[in-house]
């Protein structure tokens, strides 16, 4: 599979303090790379080191099949579409204006700016200025800024921030139509539940470091759900097991982590049945994008 980003033990440290270390990163071509990590935990720097706005202290980065340095760096930024933070946009200007402004920096024809407008669905919009836009309005006026060069690396930072339910459906539904159409992206969110539904690659950081990469069935696969037990006295229960499993109580129902396999859920059932408590059922719990994210992280918030 090819890759369209590859980093190889990418390190960022401010001082002493190391904000991203040793991250290797594999982004296929023409996929949605969710990147997730807590606040803090480097995904923003990481971007910036890929757009390079910010300079490793050591490691390298590789974008579509190049070393991103200073000799590359002008070449590959044309090929790469970014919006980081907050939307850009001159909000005395119309949104036609703003275009216009990117098209001359760009030297880029009609075509493309028609392309950009038309992909994110603002073609009727244009001639407002951009003070009067929503926010998801401004959020895909960004992202037509990013598209009008037609790149093909997408990296948005957080583009559903401050979204009402429509705005995020309609981010989600124009990053899957460049993924189909061939653009590869690169998102971070703190909105698990939307990365879920859009991303087909998964990247966690936790520290700075790459704890997860890889398909989501392969995140789920790697984690091991709750095991869920209800019977006839959980408090008694509960004591009997809490030193071993690390046991809790909810709602009258067992939760225990780490059993990994058939044969501990049948020692765990074992215990309770020697100890005269009735077993009225063994469940694993539903999985979640946000509960793997929560156990790989140690529960730490976004």
């Amino acid at each position: 599979m090819s890759l369209i980003v590859a980093t190889e033990k990418l390190t960022k440290k401010y001082g002493d303090r190391a904000v991203v270390q040793d991250l290797d990163l594999r982004i296929p071509e023409g996929c949605v790379y969710g990147f997730l990590g807590p606040n803090g935990s480097g995904k923003s720097t990481t971007m910036k080191m890929l757009l390079s706005l910010i300079r490793p202290t050591s490691g390298e980065a590789h974008v579509l099949g190049r070393p991103m340095d200073r000799a590359t760096r002008r070449e590959l930024l044309g090929q790469i579409g970014s919006l980081i933070e907050s939307p850009p946009g001159y909000a005395h200007l119309t949104g036609a204006e703003n275009m216009r402004i990117v098209q001359r920096l760009l030297d880029l024809d009609d075509q493309h700016i028609d392309f950009a407008v038309r992909t994110v669905r603002m073609q009727d919009q244009m001639n407002k200025r951009v003070r009067e836009f929503s926010l998801g309005m401004k959020q895909r006026l960004g992202i037509a800024m990013a598209l009008a060069r037609q790149p093909k690396l997408l990296i948005l930072d957080e583009p559903t921030n401050g979204l009402d339910p429509a705005g995020i459906e309609e981010i989600r539904e124009l990053l899957r139509r460049l993924a189909d159409g061939g653009v590869t992206v690169m998102v971070s969110s703190h909105l698990l539940g939307e990365i879920d539904k859009t991303a087909t690659v998964l990247g966690i950081l936790s520290q700075g470091r790459m704890i997860f990469q890889g398909s989501r069935d392969e995140l789920f696969s790697a984690a091991t759900p709750d095991l869920l037990i209800d019977c006839s006295d959980p408090h008694r229960a509960q004591g009997a097991l809490a030193r071993a499993h690390g046991c809790q109580l909810e709602n009258s129902t067992l939760r225990l982590t780490g059993i990994e396999d058939d044969r501990a859920v049948a020692g765990v059932v074992a215990a309770l049945v020697g100890e005269s408590i009735g077993v009225h059922g063994v469940r694993r719990d539903e999985q979640t994008l946000e509960s793997v994210f929560m156990g790989l992280t140690a529960g730490g918030g976004l």
